[in-house]
């Protein structure tokens, strides 16, 4: 048979249905496509609708025309609100149609699968997998450090670090995490490890599902060895066969760019889930430089009205610029009407504000110069890519522990979880903006030339992109 004939792999990749976790793995979808492999994307039929409205994936991925996307539900109708309360509901349905999904994939004679490159959440389908012959690859799209840091959670309740004895608790350092004994205080470990009760399910499933990926051929991260070491280090005595890919959003545009020279990639290309207002941009284009703080709390986040006035009054009094994000679905009913007078009024003059905002964009603006941020993984890598010093506000889950990489493993930035006060807020703004932005934007610039020595061509991050294809590409398909 002429080896042209034969059908390149097809790498099957399934990610948990929320937009973090979704955004960084069709970026490695992309990137798998760009090297010729086959690839068939699983999506929520809700996110799938999104991406469509807002994004422009129809037209990016057909330009790989062995790429499809496989639509599947995830237990609620389309338009229903999905707020942060639904994540059981969708664990246990997506849990429960796993295997059946997995065996109509495989069994089609077409596109006989290779591997399946799983979020690393949803580690019930090795088990899936490995029933019907086919490896599995495991994604994390959290930090390396978190990813350590969940692996070690039996450790920690072994150790006594578990569970966190309340409030006066918060700030005892944790020594049971190698690697990471100088970092981690109680305060830091993710959200879902403030609990006093060991049984609490979400505390399980995480534990589980992590402990879980050893079964895994392989591990993928969105890291680079240069940003976290020790995790790494530490990660790879369990999982030797790693691959850190990323900053993946900034590997895809290296290869992009390497691939077709002539025509470098938009820099506002997005798998966004909402409508981005770029006005903003205009809006940027008329600040100085570097005067501009950017405001943005991600997908998930909500403010109560408390937060929300204080991020206001924060933000007005430290005199500074800003771009803030705020999503129709981020504030209680009602709460934008409660903005005093003359909030709204120093808002008008110096202030700019968005539903969504094309963040990689903004993030490299000149006019910026740092993001109050909810320390989400993208986000933080978004920041990173781009040198921008960070003020960090972390909601939930991993973004806890990456505030606290910012400031205090990288002195990127400085992290005020756990607060929301006006004087707070003023105070962090114009230190990073004033008093001591040298500092930050020199530590800044430094993990932004390590993030893209990393992500180019002879990086560690675009070698061990090539070392995971070169994997799949060995792997022989299931029939």
């Amino acid at each position: 048979m002429d080896p042209s004939a034969v059908a390149p792999p097809h790498v099957v990749i399934f990610p948990l249905a929320a937009q973090g976790h979704v955004n960084s793995m069709l970026k490695l979808a992309e990137l798998l496509a760009l090297s010729g492999l086959r690839i068939t994307f699983i999506n929520s039929e809700h996110i799938h609708h999104r991406l469509l409205q807002h994004a422009d994936i129809q037209a990016r991925f057909a330009a790989y025309p062995d790429f499809r996307f496989k639509i599947i539900s995830d237990g609620f109708p389309i338009d229903h609100p999905r707020a942060g309360d639904h994540a059981l509901t969708t664990f246990n349905y997506v849990k429960s149609i796993t295997k059946q999904l997995l065996e109509e994939l495989v069994s089609a004679p077409d596109r006989p699968v290779t591997c399946i490159i799983a979020d690393g959440i949803l580690s019930f389908t090795i088990d899936f997998a490995g029933d019907l012959g086919v490896p599995v690859i495991a994604f994390r799209t959290i930090s390396a450090s978190c990813f350590w840091t969940c692996f070690c959670i039996p450790r920690m309740i072994e150790s006594g670090d578990l569970p966190i004895k309340g409030h006066r608790d918060m700030d005892r350092d944790v020594t049971s995490v190698p690697g990471m004994e100088d970092i981690l205080r109680c305060r830091d470990l993710p959200s879902f490890c403030r609990v006093a009760d060991l049984s609490d399910w979400l505390l399980q499933y995480v534990t589980t599902q992590t402990l879980q990926t050893t079964g895994a051929r392989a591990l993928i991260l969105n890291s680079f060895d240069q940003l976290e070491g020790p995790a790494l280090s530490q990660i790879r005595t369990h999982f030797p066969n790693l691959y850190t890919i990323g900053p993946l959003h900034s590997h895809l545009k290296s290869r992009l760019s390497s691939s077709s020279p002539s025509s470098p990639p938009s820099s506002s290309a997005s798998n966004s889930l909402w409508e981005v207002d770029r006005s903003c941009i205009a809006w940027l284009d008329k600040q100085p430089p570097k005067s501009v703080v950017y405001v943005s709390f991600g997908s998930i986040t909500t403010l109560n009205r408390h937060d929300f006035t204080e991020f206001w009054y924060g933000l007005v009094n430290s005199g500074r610029r800003f771009l803030w994000v705020l999503r129709s679905d981020s504030l209680p009913e009602g709460s934008s009407g409660a903005v005093p007078e003359e909030l709204r009024e120093a808002a008008a003059e110096r202030g700019c504000i968005v539903g969504w905002a094309p963040q990689e964009e903004v993030l490299h603006h000149g006019a910026i110069a740092a993001f109050l941020t909810h320390s989400g993984w993208n986000s933080t890598l978004e920041s990173v890519v781009a040198g921008k010093p960070m003020v960090c506000w972390p909601f939930f889950a991993d973004q806890q522990l990456n505030s606290r990489l910012v400031s205090h493993a990288w002195k990127a930035g400085l992290d005020m979880k756990d607060v929301c006060d006006r004087e707070v807020v003023e105070r962090m703004v114009n230190e990073v903006m004033g008093e001591r932005k040298e500092e930050f934007a020199a530590a800044a610039g430094d993990l932004a030339r390590r993030a893209r020595d990393a992500a180019s061509e002879g990086g560690s991050s675009w070698d061990n992109l090539d070392r995971l294809i070169e994997d799949i590409r060995s792997m022989k398909p299931t029939s």
